[in-house]
């Protein structure tokens, strides 16, 4: 007798349950290694260059964009694929040639580590809250996103699918550390570009090609721009060329690649700065390819299905429609993979942050290396259990991925904007940078607060973050010629005029 689960059958269940099995295994294996903080948190610093960069990707193409940029595709078209190929790719090669080496030569744990030495201890615990609190709010996107692929394909209710995949990942995180998120990645980045082409390939089938796909969406009333990568500043889209300049190419992406801690932490555990540079480069090469099999599924869904209620249905809706068994299986282990490849990111990036930034600094300093990585692994636990109470907020929001963008552009401009005057220019000091970020925030915020006063967009997020990083910009630039400028000590090698290429920062 054909056994199943809601849509799947037998052979998708052996599937995804090997699937889980094994890298579940893996990680607790590779966590007998695990020893100390530096282990758990950066891999012991000797990460290979081409893992890294595929985790990297995997990580930020996670579940939330197999979704959530598919319904963004679905719902406004293919300029979304500029998040990858304007946005992605030239901040990635700024960071490997500018930005990674000096963190790297700093020797730190944490994007704000660095910032607490460039600026003052102030600086760094406000940053170390802000990316705190951000990851805890992606754990929670991160797992509704699971739970609605499982509800639409298994039919199983969202708190059950929620807490599942909240145990699943917490268990294998918990042991598995630094070292096995980036490893276990590398694999996944594989399953996970395999899948997603699965699915694209047998979309386009169906709908007859991409010529007959262009004639069906464009026969669609108001859809005459879903084929435009740039699309006139004044269309109600949240993608106009205007927003995805000035807000996404000059804002949202380097702030995103240059200050992400789960992106950076990365670079952090590489074997030497050569080898950190070559895994961004690597990654921007992976990215080049993401978008064919992203916005791809979510436009040939609007030909196939157009009448979906959420543009955020359309990923799932198709795996379960269109494949035959077999293929759901390894499409779903590929969705899990991406989901798990971004939890188990944010989960390492938010308790090393929380270890290192607060607990260490604030509430016990000079414990042992051992101390510091068993806090990391409670935190690990605490905070899969946070998430899983914040997972159905996102159910409140239209899509997926603007919640996502909406909550970085609030912070991630000012952010911005201290990081590049606190590497590229020496006047820049501790006072600046807390003006700087704390205005910043302050004018985000007041900008969501009256945005359907001033924006015309659905959904103006992009337009947001360009106006708060120049407000942190010019409020640190001012603030900071106003007071004293750092000593020259403390700065040295830590300011981009001031290295020395022999010279590695303690």
């Amino acid at each position: 007798m054909e056994l199943s689960v809601g849509r799947l059958a037998t052979i998708d269940v052996v599937i995804i349950a090997v699937y889980l099995a094994g890298i579940t295994i893996l990680g607790v294996w590779i966590g007998r290694f695990i020893k100390t903080d530096e282990d758990f948190f950066l891999g012991g610093r000797n990460l290979p260059w081409w893992a890294i960069g595929m985790s990297m990707v995997v990580s930020d193409i996670g579940a939330l964009e197999l979704v959530g940029v598919a319904g963004m595709a679905y719902t406004y078209g293919i300029a979304v694929a500029n998040f990858d190929w304007i946005g992605c790719i030239p901040a990635m090669v700024v960071a490997a040639f500018i930005f990674i080496p000096y963190y790297w030569r700093a020797k730190v744990f944490t994007v704000p580590e660095y910032l607490g030495r460039r600026y003052n201890q102030f600086v760094r615990s406000l940053v170390a809250l802000l990316w705190g609190v951000f990851f805890l709010f992606m754990l929670g996107i991160f797992f509704y996103t699971a739970a609605l692929t499982m509800n639409i394909l298994c039919g199983w209710p969202m708190t059950f699918s929620i807490i599942l995949i909240a145990t699943v990942v917490g268990i294998y995180t918990f042991f598995g550390g630094l070292a096995a998120v980036v490893f276990l990645d590398s694999i996944q980045c594989v399953i996970l570009f395999i899948g997603s082409f699965i699915i694209l390939g047998i979309a386009m089938f169906k709908v007859g090609g991409y010529s007959q796909l262009v004639d069906m969406v464009t026969a669609m009333g108001g859809k005459g721009q879903h084929f435009n990568l740039l699309v006139s500043p004044d269309t109600p889209t949240p993608f106009g060329w205007a927003c995805v300049l000035f807000g996404l190419t000059f804002v949202l992406s380097p702030a995103y690649w240059l200050g992400n801690q789960a992106i950076v932490q990365r670079n952090l555990a590489a074997r030497s700065e050569y080898e950190a540079k070559k895994s961004v480069l690597w990654g921007g090469f992976l990215k080049l390819f993401i978008p064919i099999m992203l916005v791809g599924p979510g436009i040939a869904g609007l030909a196939l299905y157009p009448e979906l209620a959420k543009g955020d249905d359309i990923f799932p809706t198709l795996i379960r429609d269109l494949l035959p068994p077999g293929l759901v299986g390894i499409v779903f282990a590929a969705f899990l993979a991406a989901l798990i490849s971004s939890v188990d990111s944010y989960l390492n990036s938010a308790a090393t942050l929380w270890t290192k930034d607060i607990y260490q600094q604030f509430i016990r300093r000079d414990k042992s290396q051992r101390h510091y990585m068993i806090v990391g692994r409670v935190l690990t636990l605490v905070f899969v259990v946070i998430g899983v109470f914040l997972a159905p907020i996102t159910e409140k929001f239209p899509h997926i991925f603007g919640y996502m963008q909406t909550m970085l552009s609030i912070f991630q401009g000012p952010l911005l904007s201290i990081i590049i005057l606190g590497l590229l220019w020496r006047r820049a000091n501790g006072k600046g940078a807390i003006a700087g970020l704390c205005l910043g925030v302050a004018t985000s915020s007041t900008l969501f607060a009256i945005q359907d006063k001033l924006f015309t967009a659905p959904e103006p997020f992009l337009y947001i973050a360009w106006w708060a990083f120049l407000a942190g910009l010019v409020t640190t630039v001012v603030v900071s010629l106003l007071t004293k400028p750092e000593p020259p000590e403390k700065i040295e090698g830590l300011v981009y005029s001031s290295v020395r290429k022999s010279k590695k920062v303690g």
